[in-house]
């Protein structure tokens, strides 16, 4: 497990960012965290690495956006207020787990229903800002 040091925002954009050279069609990447931690500028950074200063909101209401990037597509998920795991059907989720790069935050929603085989990043609160603790990734970042 690899634990990356996030001072503060642009180092969690950073990170975002790096993330995005090594995400394929397929991927899925569950972030774990408190509220406030940082998810969704996790999120934020690896979609405005490829799109530019675009406006990146948080799902929690929609629960996914759906951002074209150059060699896929990236769904951000958001299932803070799915109730029951099976609800994310009705999403089209289990296709996109094939056909996309999933970002899902609060993933523990989803509890069996979420693949195996998945890159996740555990963001926690530190003294100095947070901690990312990031497994499934070969390459440091």
């Amino acid at each position: 497990m690899q634990v990356v040091q996030l001072l503060n925002e642009n180092d969690t954009l950073n990170l975002g960012s790096k993330l995005m050279e090594i995400l394929t069609k397929g991927d899925v990447l569950a972030i774990t965290g408190d509220l406030g931690a940082g998810k969704t500028t996790l999120a934020r950074g690896m979609i405005q690495s490829e799109l530019g200063n675009i406006e990146v909101p948080s799902p929690t209401y929609t629960l996914v956006q759906i951002y074209d990037m150059k060699n896929f597509e990236l769904w951000h998920c958001d299932m803070y207020r799915l109730e029951y795991p099976e609800d994310a059907h009705e999403l089209g989720l289990f296709d996109a787990f094939e056909d996309a790069v999933c970002v899902i935050e609060w993933p523990e929603k989803l509890g069996s229903l979420l693949p195996k085989n998945i890159y996740n990043i555990y963001l926690k609160f530190d003294d100095n800002g947070r901690l990312a603790y990031l497994e499934g990734f070969e390459k440091n970042l």
